[in-house]
């Protein structure tokens, strides 16, 4: 290589070194949990904080946003129940959120067998919700079978992890 193009890509590199921003998480850096949002009028500054009652950050934590299933099955459990009791009285709560529910399995069976179990999964959540009052507008399912573990162990307790249905939360409700 000459002098020039290596003179080029010296600069080049410069150039897009130059165009790093620092700040483009918001002022908490890169895990401050604000996610960019800002739609529907949620306050910004309160996405992150787990002390905010109205923050994904209070959902996640304090009510709960995934619920766990027994093998090979898609009936909820009491305490499963009781966990999208709270998710639905938080939404009712918090209208300018919308949901996507991911249906997961562990990695036992078929992805094709636990790609259908995780959106019964997924449906028995939204089915839940809708009957405790959730609008269905707001929400979308997801399946993703085995392909998303949580745990990834051949043992019982990983596997326990991974059968579940989680609620995600996104900023911007359209109802």
């Amino acid at each position: 290589m000459t002098l020039l193009p290596k003179a080029l890509l010296i600069v080049a590199a410069l150039g897009l070194a130059a165009c790093n921003n620092p700040d483009r998480y918001g002022a908490g850096g890169a895990g401050d949990g604000a996610g960019g949002f800002g739609a529907g009028g949620i306050d910004q500054n309160g996405l992150g904080d787990p002390n905010n009652p109205a923050s994904i950050a209070y959902f996640n934590q304090s009510v709960g946003d995934r619920v766990l299933f027994a093998v090979d099955q898609s009936t909820l459990s009491p305490e499963g129940r009781n966990i999208l009791i709270g998710q639905a009285q938080w939404l009712n709560s918090n209208p300018g959120y919308a949901i996507i529910i991911e249906g997961h399995a562990d990695e036992q069976g078929t992805r094709e067998y636990n790609l259908a179990l995780g959106a019964r999964r997924a449906s028995a959540v939204q089915d839940f919700l809708i009957s405790q009052g959730v609008q269905p507008s707001r929400m979308q399912t997801v399946s993703y079978g085995k392909e998303r573990p949580i745990e990834i162990c051949s043992e019982e307790a990983c596997y326990a992890k991974n059968r579940r249905a989680v609620t995600v939360l996104s900023a911007g409700a359209g109802v």
